[in-house]
């Protein structure tokens, strides 16, 4: 147990630092080889719409897990995909408030239950959001997700040391608005773990371990 405990206590450390923004938009123009699109460059000239996710800490009995949705494929944006619970963020909430909001629409998960410890890096997906990622800790230690079918199709965790192994992401480029682009993907148990999701993983490692931008 101590050595659990340890973990998510050097977590919450690290997200105690102060970190200087970073453009979201610089990360996108850092990831590509090559050319910038005119496509990419519209993208990216237009304001995003605030959005917010939660990577909630899950302290189970073998060890501390995260918890992923995925989408339901009738969904507008991101069908089917791998997600952290989230959503738009409301006038007059904060991204925490939204996450939180989000999260117990989607899973059930009780927002007493979630002490939020931290955010991550703000991101833009291709799709125009403007995503800020907060981190929570789940004091129950009994959750049980129970997912809105309107919404989430499944629900999985990931073990906490799978999700920082850096050697367990493989990094590779796609071609995606008229740019070659770099990303990061993570499949375990089947599942696949890409785009703006499995780019907010690598944040969190980057953070954790105050290795930097890669």
């Amino acid at each position: 147990m101590g050595s659990k405990v340890k973990t998510l206590e050097v977590i919450r450390r690290r997200l105690a630092v102060p970190r200087a923004s970073r453009d979201p938009r610089e990360r996108w123009l850092r990831n590509v080889d090559g050319p910038v699109s005119p496509a990419l460059r519209e993208i990216l000239e237009r304001p995003g719409r605030p959005a917010s996710v939660l990577l909630a800490l899950l302290e189970r009995s073998d060890g501390p897990t995260v918890l992923f949705t995925e989408r339901a494929a009738h969904l507008k944006d991101h069908a089917g995909q791998v997600s952290l619970p989230g959503g738009r963020i409301a006038a007059g909430e904060s991204p925490a408030d939204a996450a939180l909001r989000e999260a117990h629409e989607e899973v059930g998960l009780d927002p007493n239950t979630v002490d939020i410890i931290g955010s991550l890096d703000e991101f833009l997906t291709g799709t125009g959001f403007a995503v800020m990622p907060v981190v929570g800790i789940v004091a129950d230690a009994g959750f049980v997700a129970i997912p809105d079918s309107r919404e989430v199709a499944g629900v999985f965790e990931v073990p906490l040391g799978v999700i920082l192994d850096r050697s367990a992401m493989s990094v590779g480029y796609f071609e995606r608005h008229g740019s070659r682009l770099l990303t990061y993907e993570l499949n375990y148990g089947g599942r696949r773990i890409w785009g703006a999701t499995a780019a907010v993983l690598r944040n969190f490692q980057d953070v954790i371990f105050d290795e930097g931008e890669n």
